[in-house]
């Protein structure tokens, strides 16, 4: 058998660089893991609030949103660093979902409806949430209807109507906007679709209504 040849020694720089790269890394791990929690405690929170607005409990829904932006604020401090991560899937998705909460809940209540900055998100979250929280609108005024109250469901059409046309004249790219065009698309059937009930239903108040007065003149 030959004679084994010695390896030679590594290069010092080398295993110098590799261990500078690997400790940012982990620190960028570690940011990375604390910022995926914060947003999925901003996503329970803005999902609880939505829940206790449909409930009429709007000082909790608040009270919860509060909490949200907190987390949120967590998460925006955890990746202040990493600009790569502060783009993240799971950061829009949880400022879509806080956006939403406060949309809805402005919308609601009857409140001015506050803009991206101060609710501390993207332009693009900002702009889906607005999407998202017509979803929630439709619940809200189908309760009412059902409930038998039609007094806030125009006004609340209305608002759907609104943000439908804002959301028309955002013709960007998906790269740019995260699938607005879809999220509109979506927006433009629940609209349609919440005009028909509600025209259906003043229909049938109006209906109601003659049958009662012809009755009374009788």
């Amino acid at each position: 058998m030959g004679k084994r040849e010695k390896r030679p020694a590594p290069v010092p720089q080398l295993s110098d660089i590799g261990a500078r790269i690997r400790q940012k890394l982990v620190a960028k791990d570690a940011a990375r893991e604390q910022g995926i929690r914060a947003c999925r405690e901003v996503i329970r929170y803005s999902a609880e609030a939505i829940r206790a607005m449909h409930r009429k409990e709007y000082e909790k829904a608040g009270s919860l949103l509060n909490s949200g932006k907190l987390r949120l604020e967590e998460a925006g401090r955890a990746l202040a660093d990493y600009g790569d991560l502060a783009n993240s899937g799971f950061i829009h998705d949880a400022q879509k979902e806080y956006a939403e909460g406060n949309i809805t809940l402005a919308l609601i209540t009857g409140k001015p409806v506050p803009g991206p900055e101060a609710v501390g998100v993207s332009y693009a979250s900002y702009l889906n949430g607005m999407g998202e929280a017509v979803g929630e609108l439709r619940r809200f005024l189908l309760d009412s209807m059902r409930n038998g109250d039609l007094s806030p469901c125009e006004r609340i059409l209305s608002d759907m109507d609104d943000i439908y046309d804002e959301l028309i004249k955002m013709d960007f790219p998906d790269a740019i906007t995260y699938g607005l065009r879809r999220t509109t698309d979506v927006v433009r059937g629940i609209l349609e679709k919440t005009r028909g009930d509600l025209t259906l239903a003043i229909i049938q108040r109006e209906i109601g209504n003659n049958k009662l007065r012809q009755t009374d003149t009788k």
